[in-house]
């Protein structure tokens, strides 16, 4: 065991407050259920269905959680204005949602989002997906980073930084660049337009990750010191791998059967085959993302949800003050 290993394991102080799910779903106090059944349809993933038990257990607790955070934020900012003598104006609360690949981020930031936009203080609640500021297969391909696609050097980091630089600087409008998984591209020319929302929720892989830090302490920005609060959604790396899978076979009966698709090609295969394509593809490229890039970033979570196999949230842990 390392020197480092020796100390941590000695350590027995914990940054986070950790929660079973039924303490959690306690925390619930009196916020009432705003989605009715078709909506959690609507928001459930291709293999990560929602269920009322989880809306109510987990994200309504968070929802009532995030209002509160929201809620001092809106305050910290009022009395920082009046200190300096400077105008009012509204600045977006940013939160950050990573994750491995087909852990379910997609999800749990719609229905955050859906949640959250019922709460009367702060009914603009905007999502973007980080999948926006990937470059362009072009430049992965002139670059050689095809096969790394998702990884960080995969993605426009000073486009994204200053999308949300403008964000919180309250610009009236700032574009988000679309990404097509159907063409696995930039869609060139077409824009999500983030209007001063009061919420903004910013979904993606390395979210979390930290810039390389500069010799001469010159100040570099991570993507993460624009957010107001951040939740890292985890689960055992053998467990994403058999979601990712499962998702790629229903992808391959649905989306990929359109010739148009970019992996059309992977509809041709036979079950096995293409079982054994998608394993190959997730611990090829994403195991290596999650454990590299990914997994380090865990901790910098203000809030981690742990899902069981079956995709419900087993544990929460939230960072203390």
């Amino acid at each position: 065991m390392s020197a480092h290993e020796t100390a941590r394991s000695a350590l027995k102080f914990s940054p986070y407050s950790k929660f079973s799910r039924a303490e959690w779903a306690k925390l619930r106090a009196d916020t009432p259920m705003t989605l009715a059944s078709d909506e959690m349809q609507q928001l459930s993933g291709l293999i990560d269905v929602l269920s009322i038990e989880e809306v109510e257990q987990i994200y309504l607790p968070l929802s009532r959680l995030l209002n509160l955070y929201v809620a001092a934020s809106q305050n910290l900012y009022a009395v920082t204005n009046t200190f300096l003598g400077s105008a009012d104006h509204k600045v977006p609360f940013i939160l950050g949602v990573a994750g491995s690949v087909a852990v379910g981020k997609s999800t749990t930031a719609r229905v955050l989002q859906a949640l959250l936009a019922r709460w009367p203080d702060h009914p603009r609640v905007d999502l973007i997906t980080t999948d926006g500021f990937l470059y362009p297969n072009e430049i992965l391909q002139s670059r050689e980073l095809m096969e790394r696609k998702g990884f960080p050097a995969s993605f426009d980091t000073n486009k994204l930084l200053n999308f949300l630089a403008d964000v919180k600087a309250g610009r009236a409008e700032v574009n988000a660049p679309i990404y097509s998984h159907f063409h696995y591209d930039i869609l060139a020319g077409q824009y999500t337009k983030i209007e001063n929302p009061d919420i903004l929720i910013v979904e993606g892989l390395n979210v979390l990750q930290p810039a390389r830090m500069p010799m001469d302490g010159s100040a570099i920005p991570f993507v993460s010191d624009f957010f107001d609060f951040a939740i890292y959604i985890d689960a055992a790396a053998q467990t994403i791998e058999d979601w990712y899978i499962n998702r790629f076979m229903h992808l391959r009966k649905t989306a990929f059967r359109d010739p148009g698709a970019y992996f059309h090609r992977y509809s041709q295969l036979s079950d096995e085959d293409a079982r054994a394509t998608a394993r190959d593809i997730w611990r090829r490229i994403n195991l290596v993302n999650l454990q590299e890039n990914i997994l380090p970033t865990r901790q910098r979570a203000s809030l981690i949800l742990t899902k069981s196999a079956c995709h419900k949230i087993e544990a929460v842990e939230l960072r203390k003050l």
